[in-house]
């Protein structure tokens, strides 16, 4: 048996969200400083550039996790990788090549508690089983999610994409149901979700953030001909169709 004091009970950290095994936490003030970066803290909280971290009940779920985000655990967690023989190491592998995430994803089971990197990036967490059972991330996102979600790599549908739309040729898909969790530069409060029943959304710039796996994602003209699209000063535009969700950052990724 263990114990946990100081932690999420302690009077500085707020409980943000809390879905599946997943808890995300967010320090409410940076007390370790020092005169030196006592300025850059204050400014800091004010802007709400603050640490957050996610915790993991393994008891409730198994945990798959990007490489390297692990910071401590406690109680019987177990760390494995999560393969299933040579094939499933060469998939994995092929599939973290392509859509530049870790090609190991190291897997926590057991009956304890893990506790994930601090980031001052925001974590957003999304139930799979709210998109229809698949979903579609954008590159660097993946942070973790609940072990009996599926991760495959998702090609766009036209070559196009991985030159044009800023996005690479492929994504990593997550299918199944679960939690997932991202790691985002935009806040939850910010996003905003677009529900597509048959219909079409086009996107000047690299800002869906996550999109249903039900979607097809293409790169296309913005307007019907080249001057069109000139006149248009557009140009190219990432154009999702059919029926599901995307998620949108009020800015492009990265300029958050």
């Amino acid at each position: 048996m263990y114990q946990i004091r100081n932690f999420t009970d302690n009077d500085d950290i707020r409980v943000l969200d809390q879905q599946g095994a997943f808890t995300v936490i967010e320090y409410q003030r940076d007390l370790s400083v020092s005169p030196g970066n006592a300025q850059a803290a204050y400014f800091c909280n004010e802007m709400n550039v603050r640490k957050r971290q996610v915790v993991c009940d393994v008891a409730r779920s198994p945990i798959t996790v990007q490489a390297g985000a692990m910071q401590w655990t406690v109680g019987n967690v177990n760390a494995t990788t999560g393969l299933k023989g040579v094939g499933d190491f060469l998939g994995k592998a092929m599939r973290g090549k392509v859509t530049g995430e870790s090609a190991i994803k190291p897997e926590y089971t057991g009956t304890g508690t893990l506790v994930l990197e601090p980031t001052y990036k925001h974590i957003i967490l999304l139930n799979v089983a709210e998109w229809n059972g698949s979903v579609v991330l954008d590159d660097g996102l993946f942070l973790a999610c609940e072990a009996g979600l599926k991760h495959k790599a998702v090609m766009r549908s036209n070559l196009s994409s991985a030159v044009a739309g800023g996005e690479g040729l492929f994504n990593l898909g997550i299918t199944g149901s679960g939690v997932v969790c991202l790691e985002s530069d935009c806040p939850k409060e910010e996003l905003i979700e677009i529900v597509l029943e048959n219909d079409v959304l086009k996107v000047d710039g690299n800002m869906a953030i996550a999109w249903s796996g039900t979607l097809d994602f293409t790169v296309e003209r913005s307007g019907k001909t080249l001057l069109g699209s000139a006149a248009s000063g557009e140009g190219l535009v990432n154009v999702y169709r059919g029926t599901g969700k995307v998620l949108l950052a009020p800015v492009r990724s990265g300029l958050a």
